[in-house]
């Protein structure tokens, strides 16, 4: 994934409605929702709904498919995938990430 996609997909994420759209539809699965579905899901109006769906999918974090008279609306696993991937790329230098211990930890 490119450095410029990355930002694209971060910045598309950085907004709380397009998050937990993004992450109702990663729950979903393959199986996807359709619009309807998932602005009843998330409780907001279907149009509010297009304009985040619109950037998601510009960013390339979300895909449609056409099933009879529906959209399917599904995560880009592999884009999800590459941007995970790029940014843990380099974690903690090639070496086994663990967590900080903890001050006055005797771990």
């Amino acid at each position: 994934m490119e450095e410029a996609d990355v930002v694209r997909s971060l910045a598309a994420l950085a907004q709380p409605l397009r998050l937990r759209t993004f992450r109702a539809l990663v729950v979903a699965g393959q199986e996807g929702l359709t619009p309807t579905a998932l602005a009843e899901h998330l409780g907001i109006a279907p149009n509010t709904l297009s304009f985040h769906l619109k950037e998601l999918s510009h960013a390339g974090l979300v895909e449609a498919e056409r099933q009879g008279r529906n959209l399917v609306y599904r995560a880009a696993f592999d884009a999800m995938n590459g941007l995970l991937a790029y940014l843990t790329e380099n974690c903690c230098q090639g070496a086994a990430c663990t967590a900080a211990p903890s001050p006055g930890c005797d771990c």
